[in-house]
């Protein structure tokens, strides 16, 4: 009868462990997807210009996260009006920060010639800040407010009421000073 108390509690032990280590394995497969209303995972990253970037570093400023890559046209296509909005909002606190993706450090250093990129870049050709926000497709953008939460999310170029539009059409250049 002890026998039979031991063997049922190694077998309901065994049981716990293995739902256990079940809903670890189901965890750790799922993807980490940041959206609206989340809060933005933190990084540590150094800058072209050689600041380094923190969460913390933009206290009390507003962040657009852009992720993106020299071989994708539609970056292409959004970087003469980031470094414009860049431009318009940096005094009022916003600050624009570039996450290229390109493995080839070259095709990265011939797009902040091409294009005279003034906002803030750095390159993640592992693509370890793309995995802590869960963005496997560029461009991507995250508008994260003074208080470290994901605003907006964009998958491709900025999108109002459907339509495709760059950094400084008038209803985006609306809504980002209506956050400063």
């Amino acid at each position: 009868m002890k026998q039979n108390k031991i063997d049922l509690a190694i077998k309901a032990a065994t049981g716990v462990l293995l739902v256990a280590l079940a809903f670890v394995i189901v965890y750790s497969v799922q993807d980490h997807v940041v959206g609206v209303g989340d809060s933005a995972p933190g990084f540590r990253v150094k800058t072209e210009n050689g600041a380094l970037m923190t969460p913390t570093s933009f206290g009390g400023k507003v962040l657009i996260l852009n992720f993106w890559a020299s071989w994708c046209a539609p970056c292409v296509q959004e970087i003469p009006s980031l470094n414009q909005i860049q431009k318009m909002f940096a005094s009022q606190g916003l600050v624009v920060l570039g996450v290229n993706v390109d493995s080839k450090e070259e095709l990265y250093r011939n797009m902040l010639q091409r294009f005279q990129v003034t906002f803030q870049t750095v390159r993640d050709p592992q693509e370890n800040i793309n995995y802590r926000y869960g963005t496997y497709k560029v461009p991507e953008s995250y508008i994260i407010d003074r208080n470290g939460k994901v605003l907006q999310k964009y998958a491709g170029l900025p999108d109002v009421n459907g339509e495709w539009k760059v950094w400084t059409d008038p209803q985006i250049v609306s809504y980002v000073r209506s956050l400063l």
